[in-house]
């Protein structure tokens, strides 16, 4: 786990005009010493950056439409949820893909119009 934290640490520093500064501690790890059946490691990344705002966008919408179907809310409310907490859950998704929206108009306004500009390549041993 050292290692992996350690590994983070070196590409944070060696990249970090490419991480936002309004968003501090913004790399977390996690190590699973079990691979998946049949292969030998494996690995996943997910970056906190604007461009997860479209990720949680689209969970909205697909949510917006199973909620209007009233989809498997009597697993919920039977276990003593109230409608109205998935209404609340519905704005606050959508206030964070508000703010991060924000967040991305603002760095593509400072930062230029390159498309490809705060992509990090991670090279590999």
């Amino acid at each position: 786990m050292k290692e992996v934290d350690q590994q983070m640490a070196d590409l944070q520093s060696k990249h970090s005009s490419s991480f936002v500064e309004w968003v501090p501690n913004n790399v977390k790890t996690a190590v699973c010493n079990v691979p998946p059946k049949g292969l030998n490691v494996a690995g996943t990344f997910i970056g906190n950056s604007t461009s997860i705002q479209e990720t949680f966008t689209r969970t909205l919408e697909r949510f917006n439409q199973m909620f209007a179907r009233r989809a498997f809310t009597h697993w919920y409310t039977g276990e003593g949820m109230d409608i109205q907490e998935f209404t609340e859950a519905e704005n606050n998704v959508r206030d964070l893909c508000t703010e991060y929206l924000k967040y991305q108009e603002e760095s593509t306004s400072v930062d230029g119009d390159s498309e490809y500009e705060d992509e990090v390549i991670v090279e590999s041993d």
